[in-house]
């Protein structure tokens, strides 16, 4: 049951830390993004593009640390009273427990940090159309 344990915990803490690793670098693609956006003023709104893929993909991930966190508890619950799933990692069982990915997207934490980045790109964007007559 240990070994067990530790393993969904391992997973989960890849999870975490994937989801740590997106965000940096979703920032760090739409900084670029906006740097060599060329000489059309519209060529700014292609920040959005690094923004939503790694919005998604961070939903993503921690839609998946949620279905792993699920697992941990079942597993906590029910190890000594069955040997059911033993050492079985497909969290996928779960997935009606856990909010869907869009949810996800939107929730408060994945929301804020995103929507914020959004807002951000739409103020430069409107200052570089303004500023370059558009």
């Amino acid at each position: 049951m240990l070994k067990e344990i530790e393993i969904i915990q391992d997973i989960i803490k890849r999870m975490a830390f994937n989801s740590f690793m997106i965000k940096g670098w979703a920032i760090t693609l739409v900084v670029v993004a906006l740097l060599l956006r060329g000489t059309e003023k519209y060529q700014v709104w292609i920040a959005f593009v690094p923004l939503l893929v790694f919005w998604f993909l961070d939903a993503y991930f921690l839609w998946q640390e949620r279905l792993y966190r699920k697992l941990y508890e079942w597993v906590i619950n029910n190890r000594l009273k069955t040997d059911e799933y033993l050492f079985d990692m497909n969290a996928y069982r779960f997935k009606d427990e856990v909010q869907s990915k869009f949810r996800i997207m939107f929730s408060i934490t994945l929301g804020w940090f995103y929507g914020s980045i959004a807002i951000l790109i739409i103020i430069y964007a409107l200052v570089v159309l303004i500023t370059k007559g558009g």
